[in-house]
């Protein structure tokens, strides 16, 4: 009686992309502080990094619904310019300790992930896995293509969330743009530099909130380094896809080129 010998195919166990029509997902190789550092700015934005996208909303949403109920933020600014009775008065220590022990597991989780999932690009980076450059929905078109990283840039500054759109990475566009809308109205942040720009800056002042308000240069800046770090690493899949087709049907003759295609 013959037995049948199972072959896998461990060439395609793990891969460092993978291609959707809206949107491009990737592990690369991260240095684990620089996550944890984003993730103590505002939880969530680590794991965003990773591209852990339901964990990183889950995160970001945490932190700001329980910081505005506990008044973390106003406490904080109160505390800059020095009137610490009133940042005591605004805190709610209800709310407060709720905080603390998720805010340092969201750091430690995005640190530990970081660490796992280099040691996985490594690994998948070595095994070569099939890359996919095109995919077509009734909906949307995604394509792997040469980005200019410094144009998300100069989009993310005129309003976070558009450099994603320029690299089609529409999870996070639609969930940069909608809490920058949100945050930028409650924080009176448009009404603040308009009265800025009329030279009325005491006004300027009254009106800001700064509970939302210290929202605003966290999301700013990160929306800009991340969408230029995503840029650079999908160019970087963007060359080894192209590196990897053409060593398997650059100047092969045709019986070749056939076998080749067969098996890409």
């Amino acid at each position: 009686m013959k037995t049948k010998r199972l072959v896998t195919n461990y060439s395609q166990r793990r891969t460092i992309h993978h291609s959707a029509s809206y949107h491009d997902n990737l592990i690369t190789y991260r240095n684990p502080w620089v996550v944890a550092w984003w993730t103590a700015a505002l939880p969530g934005f680590g794991h965003l990094m990773l591209c852990k996208y339901i964990t990183g909303f889950i995160l970001f949403a945490w932190e700001v619904f329980v910081n505005v109920n506990a008044g973390i933020n106003a406490a904080i600014v109160y505390s800059m310019i020095g009137d610490f009775e009133a940042a005591k008065e605004i805190l709610d220590p209800n709310w407060l300790f709720f905080y603390a022990g998720v805010y340092v597991f969201a750091i430690w989780d995005s640190y530990r992930r970081t660490v796992d999932l280099n040691r996985l690009y490594v690994l998948a980076y070595r095994e070569n896995s099939p890359l996919a450059p095109f995919k077509i929905s009734s909906l949307e078109i995604n394509y792997l293509n040469k980005r200019k990283p410094w144009v998300t840039v100069i989009f993310s500054a005129f309003a976070p969330g558009l450099g994603y759109l320029y690299i089609n990475r529409l999870p996070s566009a639609f969930f940069t743009i909608i809490w920058w809308v949100i945050i930028v109205y409650f924080s009176r942040f448009n009404e603040a530099v308009l009265y800025t720009m009329i030279g009325d800056y005491s006004g300027a002042i009254a009106i800001l909130d700064p509970q939302w308000l210290l929202f605003i240069p966290s999301l700013y800046v990160f929306s800009m380094f991340d969408s230029y770090s995503y840029t650079v690493e999908l160019n970087k899949v963007f060359e080894k896809e192209q590196a990897n087709y053409l060593q398997k049907f650059y100047q092969c003759n045709p019986s070749e080129t056939l076998t080749n295609l067969n098996e890409f």
